[in-house]
């Protein structure tokens, strides 16, 4: 017959008892909000294989097949290589941009034994324009090729189906089309998600750059969209304004007008990988 110790029993409550502490999941079902990166980061030793199109211009009419007979496309790779830290790297078909970053959680919203109520990102990206030099006679320097992005994303899961973040933001351009750009660029973005469903939710992202920075002609990036879970597959299908995939393009390069039709369809793709097995949290 087993023997029961009330000392076990005492240590078994305490334990029992000992607060835990909740860590906010599924902020976004993926990595990026639409454009932007968004609250999730990769798992550890997990792969993520994202592919994007943005497709041409609604006002394109008819003849156009409303924007779907032209296409950009990027494809990326994001790895995990912590529960904090993840890196990616990516090719755009526009301006034939190789990009790069890393993302990683400063603070995590959580509750419980240790609260925290919001969710702190630092991103750092880089990026190249491989195009060829318009006018390959003159100086050209490989690091008028490149631009960089910092930002800081705050944000916060505020019940299981409502996420919003607010994401400062600067980017530096080595080279500028007209000497009345802004080297430095600042920006305000924020964005947001609502869940509709079990694997279906609406998000929205929009940034705001600071006057005077870059051209006239250039408008503020805004993109509005549905996420759907199939599995391993996450689609995300949006209508945007912008054309680029990478935040130097779609932050100071947007110049489609949303009261002009100057929106584009696209799509995000994401299906993910387990490289490597590790703990969840």
């Amino acid at each position: 017959m087993p023997t029961v110790f009330a000392q076990d029993d005492l240590l078994s409550l305490i334990e029992d008892d000992k607060p835990t502490t909740e860590f906010a999941k599924a902020s976004f079902k993926t990595t990026r909000v639409i454009n932007s990166q968004s609250l999730e980061n990769t798992a550890s030793g997990v792969l993520d294989m994202k592919i994007s199109h943005r497709f041409g211009p609604l006002n394109g009419g008819a003849y156009e097949l409303f924007g779907l007979d032209a296409a950009t496309i990027r494809i990326g790779l994001d790895y995990g290589i912590s529960k904090h830290l993840m890196v990616g790297v990516g090719r755009s078909s526009v301006q034939k941009t190789y990009d790069g970053f890393l993302k990683m959680k400063l603070l995590r919203q959580s509750s419980g034994a240790r609260s925290m109520p919001v969710t702190v990102i630092w991103f750092s990206g880089m990026a190249l324009n491989s195009l060829k030099w318009q006018n390959p006679e003159r100086n050209n320097y490989f690091s008028s090729r490149l631009a960089y992005t910092h930002q800081l994303i705050f944000g916060r899961k505020f019940s299981e189906g409502f996420t919003l973040q607010f994401m400062p933001t600067l980017v530096h351009r080595n080279l500028t089309a007209t000497d009345a750009e802004k080297h430095d660029v600042i920006a305000i973005g924020v964005a947001g998600r609502q869940k509709l469903t079990r694997r279906l939710a609406i998000n929205a992202e929009y940034y705001y750059v600071l006057p005077d920075q870059i051209a006239e002609n250039m408008r503020n990036s805004l993109a509005i969209g549905f996420d759907i879970e199939t599995g391993g597959h996450v689609f995300q299908l949006h209508f945007t304004n912008s054309t680029a995939m990478v935040e130097k393009g779609f932050i100071t390069e947007t110049d489609g007008n949303w009261f002009d039709g100057d929106i584009r369809f696209g799509f995000n793709i994401s299906r993910v990988f387990t490289i490597k097995q590790s703990n969840k949290d």
